[in-house]
C-alpha cells in the first residue's frame, strides 16, 4: 500500500515547504502497517466522499490535509480540513502527523 499525505494552510504556513509526505507501507515496521491499515478500516476510508473540506465562515487559517492511498484494488483520496469532527479520520490524521514528523522522514516527497 502507498500513501501520499498533505498538510495545508494554518496560521503558520509557508508555501513551498509543505511537501507530500509519502508513506510505503512495505518500509513500515510490521506493528505500524497493521495500525495504519486498521485507521483506514475503521474511518471506512475508500467509502469517504473525496471532498470533506466544505470549510466554515471565518476558517482560511485552518489546516487541510489532502490523503490519496493506493493499493492492489484501489486508488482514493480525500481532503479534509479542521475541525475534523469523525473521530476515527482524527486518529488517522494524528497517526499520519506523527508518522511524518519522524526524522528519517522529513522532506519525502512524492
Amino acid at each position: 500500500m502507498h500513501l501520499v499525505f498533505t498538510i495545508e494552510g494554518g496560521l503558520s504556513v509557508f508555501p513551498g515547504l509543505s511537501r507530500p509526505a509519502t508513506i510505503d507501507s512495505d518500509d513500515l515496521s510490521a506493528a505500524d502497517s497493521a495500525e495504519l491499515k486498521r485507521l483506514l478500516d475503521s474511518a471506512r476510508f475508500f467509502e469517504l466522499p473525496e471532498d470533506s473540506r466544505a470549510l466554515h465562515r471565518g476558517a482560511a487559517d485552518y489546516r487541510q490535509y489532502t490523503i490519496t492511498v493506493e493499493n492492489e484494488d484501489h486508488r482514493h483520496s480525500i481532503r479534509l480540513a479542521e475541525p475534523v469532527k469523525n473521530p476515527h479520520l482524527q486518529v488517522l490524521l494524528d497517526f499520519l502527523r506523527r508518522y511524518t514528523q519522524r526524522p528519517a522522514l522529513r522532506g519525502n516527497s512524492a
